[in-house]
């Protein structure tokens, strides 16, 4: 299992810092929720840690090595948008399956069924509810077996049906071994899910604390302020 550390992580564009020198080690085996109010740099730091987008300067570690394709291999992300191919249910997971060049059929049905989607498979993926795309974006991304996953809020506006499907995948993926890295701005759903607490500010990293220290204690004046919905600037 995948574990992380960075050092010196910063992300600058036109001279704005986004992401400014976080140094962060995350355990392979906990369930991580980022938090931080709207342009704090949650999405970019995931987008960082996946090779989507390169740092201005600092390193990613993966179990000591710097990112490269095969690490990236190892992991997948779910964004707050569910990201589908314009064909079936069916054929979005076949795509990915095809590509581990897995045994399609069989496996396909499984993971369509674990998620709640199987009586849908022959459906187009784009005429299902955004809470059922999300669930087929999700069972998608945890088709490839990755050894970590980070969700963007994918439970974003989503009702508390889609919600609670939404959180039993995720947190079954972690009973299974799969690290979690979950953006979440809902109090209630990091306390449901977070065993720790990775709290982000003006792109720094205020707090990574276990999460039950997070809520009854938290150590800085930023992270007071957002749990009780004071605006922070």
């Amino acid at each position: 299992m995948l574990s992380l550390k960075t050092k010196e992580l910063t992300l600058k564009y036109d001279k704005i810092c986004y992401i400014n020198k976080i140094n962060l080690i995350l355990e392979p085996k906990h369930f991580t929720v980022v938090m931080g109010a709207n342009g704090a740099g949650k999405s970019l730091l995931l987008r960082l840690l996946h090779g989507l987008i390169n740092p201005t300067s600092g390193t990613i570690y993966w179990n000591g090595n710097p990112m490269n394709s095969g690490i990236r291999k190892q992991q997948a992300m779910v964004f707050q948008r569910p990201v589908l191919l314009r064909r079936s249910v069916a054929a979005n997971i076949d795509f990915v399956l095809g590509l581990k060049g897995s045994g399609i059929h069989d496996k396909r049905d499984e993971i369509l069924e674990n998620v709640g989607l199987l009586e849908f498979r022959k459906h187009p993926a784009r005429m299902l509810s955004v809470g059922e795309q999300q669930r087929l974006a999700l069972a998608r991304a945890l088709a490839t077996e990755p050894e970590v996953i980070f969700l963007d809020e994918p439970t974003a506006s989503l009702d508390p049906a889609s919600i609670l499907a939404i959180e039993k995948i995720v947190t079954n993926a972690h009973t299974d071994g799969t690290k979690i890295i979950f953006i979440t701005h809902e109090l209630g759903q990091a306390k449901r899910l977070a065993d720790d607490i990775v709290f982000l500010h003006q792109g720094k990293l205020i707090e990574h604390t276990p999460a039950t220290s997070f809520f009854d204690n938290p150590s800085s004046e930023p992270a007071r302020a957002y749990l009780e919905g004071r605006i922070i600037l």
